[in-house]
């Protein structure tokens, strides 16, 4: 009777740890829009739907913080585009949301402005976006730790290229070994970091880290460049060539952004 209880325990606890750890490894799935626009108007109806339309109606759905960033002044990009960040628990969220939203009516009645906008008074010119999964190295994303006022803030959205499917794979691979740890022991306070699923400009990867403002921003990145840990792993042969190209976008998050 013991070995049969002992036994039985044993599985109760092989159970729990496979179950604990699946639960682990499921990853965040994001979307990540950039609008583009051509005026302060088209920011303005953008601004009036993301606050009173879209965001509270994806509180209602289960998506607990929206990011909604913009350029910072001097940018060439300012005024310009606009960025959503979406985070999804699972694909079937995603797939879901726009059905859902189509049969919320407070969502219909907040955002008809921008829902039944004509086509002589668009609210933005173009819209891309780009399907991300969560790297495993931070699996959900998190909130920022900065309490100053968000219109001082600097949020660094960054895209890494590789010139082929392996190369980009070292760099996740890179991020999660490491690199991540840097940006974190640097109180870069990272957002997310994200593979492509979907998008343009793939193989590429996305990740975002927030800084006070743009002096800490300069200094955060000096301090990373000195890193005994990425002097360790920047120059190891299995991640060699790993970024082709990179674009650096400097935001800040809109006053009613929840991220």
């Amino acid at each position: 009777m013991k070995k049969i209880n002992l036994i039985a325990s044993l599985l109760i606890l092989a159970v729990t740890f496979i179950s604990s750890t699946s639960f682990a490894q499921k990853r965040d799935f994001y979307e990540l829009r950039t609008y583009h626009i051509e005026s302060g108007e088209q920011e303005a109806m953008l601004d009036h739907y993301f606050e009173n339309a879209l965001i509270p109606a994806a509180h209602r759905q289960g998506v607990s913080k929206v990011g909604v960033f913009k350029p910072i002044a001097g940018q060439p990009n300012e005024g310009k585009e606009v960025y959503l960040f979406l985070p999804f628990k699972n694909m079937n969220d995603f797939v879901a949301l726009e059905g859902k939203l189509a049969k919320d009516q407070a969502y219909q009645t907040a955002g008809s402005a921008y829902i039944n906008a004509s086509h002589t008074n668009p609210p933005y010119k173009r819209i891309e976006s780009s399907l991300l999964q969560a790297m495993s190295g931070q699996p959900k994303f998190a909130e920022s730790n900065l309490t100053n006022a968000k219109k001082d803030r600097v949020y660094e959205l960054r895209s890494y290229e590789a010139a082929t499917e392996r190369l980009y794979q070292a760099k996740v691979k890179m991020f999660n070994s490491g690199e991540m740890d840097i940006f974190e022991k640097l109180n870069c306070s990272p957002i997310f970091y994200g593979e492509t699923i979907a998008g343009a400009n793939m193989p590429n990867l996305w990740y975002m880290t927030t800084h006070e403002n743009m002096d800490i921003r300069n200094e955060h990145w000096d301090q990373f460049r000195v890193d005994p840990d990425w002097e360790a792993m920047k120059d190891l042969p299995e991640y060699a060539n790993t970024v082709s190209h990179a674009d650096v976008l400097l935001l800040y998050p809109a006053e009613y952004s929840d991220l």
